[in-house]
């Protein structure tokens, strides 16, 4: 199938070159995007090929998401915690852990299949997830998979291990991403973090994920928490831990935040070639601190499970990292789009040329290649994705899901967000 997206102004993702022309769109994980002088007479088209007529709209590549943790969706207005949190770890004690032990199927499943159809909605046709589930695990990265699928969003995903929840959930968590990537999936070797994880489970993770050639997902130094805890068990900072465990070995590895690294670990993580994701609105709301990653390459962004907008998570980077060391426009840009070229280490992933973006964007002054730094940091947003083609596929039209019921999605999530709420209580 061929979908022609007649009269647009296409932004080229790259170059950000702008052109008046019409494009045909090749449905598949590798689908072609071919600019046309005209579209082929009606008889020459397939029976199942459509002309969408963008009527002079902007037509530029979809978004990616680098680190999400999809399972929080339910949480949006859930009961505050026991105790008033103080610092990190008390966060993740009394909020996010006491969420993830009460994840059952049926929640795992609301929490994707409401994710998935947000980020369509705003545009993101790709996720890396990681997820946890400590005490359902068995089944739960397919149970997130096939969500995803059904709203039309491309993924690569991870199971959290972890010690902190005794060595059965570890081995279960390991057990999962045998399974699914003895499948035939792609997907990542999930890790919490190095004050949670032990050396045995860390080298199991690192040996699996050499078997699978595939890398780590795991956060490091998020908190000075991190850091003090491996320097007082280990003698040693994290980066340097993960190098010596074998962590770093692997370009598919992603190192969640990076926060509190010194210059010997930036210099080791840069170095090593490996891949790092920023979610700075995350760090702010949890008060852990904040970096400029000007020392790196290889950074992309994410939104660790705090919305489903990436391009509110690029709005929120440059603001961010205009105060902690100054950050281009152009430098911006380039992490929100460095995510194609990490998962371009995944052929046939889903994360082609032929996800794209149909934007109603009524801005009130000229756009054009010269100034479109300005625009996308200070003029786009979610609300100007009209249309989504992920796959070659129309997946979001006129702002709506062409796959799924939305309201029956968004019932389903309120319904489990309320099971998950009453389990918090007790």
């Amino acid at each position: 199938m061929t979908i022609y997206l007649e009269n647009i102004r296409y932004i080229d993702p790259d170059t950000l070159a702008i052109s008046s022309t019409h494009l045909a769109v090749e449905e598949g994980a590798d689908g072609a995007v071919t600019p046309i002088d005209a579209l082929p007479p009606a008889a020459e088209r397939k029976t199942e090929d459509r002309v969408i007529d963008c009527k002079g709209r902007f037509v530029t590549r979809a978004f990616g998401g680098g680190h999400h943790h999809i399972y929080s969706a339910l949480c949006r207005g859930m009961p505050a915690p026991p105790r008033v949190p103080t610092n990190f770890v008390e966060v993740l004690e009394y909020i996010w852990w006491r969420v993830d032990r009460r994840l059952d199927h049926d929640m795992i499943e609301a929490s994707a299949l409401a994710a998935g159809l947000q980020m369509a909605r705003r545009g993101v046709t790709f996720c890396i997830d990681h997820h946890a589930s400590p005490l359902h695990v068995e089944g739960s990265l397919k149970t997130i998979a096939r969500a995803f699928e059904r709203c039309g969003i491309g993924h690569l995903m991870c199971h959290e291990s972890s010690d902190r929840n005794g060595p059965e959930a570890a081995e279960k968590s390991l057990a999962e991403h045998e399974s699914y990537l003895s499948s035939g999936r792609a997907g990542l070797i999930g890790l919490h973090a190095s004050f949670t994880v032990g050396d045995d489970l860390f080298t199991k993770s690192v040996d699996l994920a050499r078997k699978y050639n595939t890398g780590l997902h795991i956060h490091v130094a998020e908190d000075i928490a991190d850091q003090r805890h491996c320097e007082a068990t280990y003698n040693k900072r994290v980066a340097e831990r993960l190098q010596d465990l074998g962590g770093l070995k692997s370009p598919r590895t992603i190192l969640g935040h990076c926060v509190h690294c010194n210059d010997r670990e930036r210099k080791i993580i840069a170095d090593s070639g490996v891949w790092v994701v920023s979610n700075v609105e995350s760090n702010q709301n949890n008060n852990v601190g904040l970096t400029d990653y000007n020392w790196l390459d290889n950074i992309m962004l994410g939104t660790d499970g705090m919305h489903n907008d990436m391009l509110r998570s690029a709005k929120a980077h440059h603001l961010c990292c205009s105060t902690t060391g100054g950050v281009g426009y152009d430098e911006v840009y380039r992490r929100f789009r460095n995510v194609h070229n990490y998962l371009s280490q995944f052929p046939g992933i889903g994360d082609g040329a032929n996800n794209l973006v149909i934007l109603d964007y009524d801005t009130p002054t000229e756009l054009s290649g010269d100034n479109f730094y300005g625009h996308f940091l200070f003029g786009l947003e979610a609300l100007h994705v009209d249309t989504v083609i992920a796959q070659g596929r129309v997946i979001i039209e006129n702002r709506k899901s062409t796959l799924v019921n939305e309201e029956e999605i968004l019932g389903y999530a309120r319904e489990q967000g309320l099971r998950l709420w009453e389990a918090l209580k007790q």
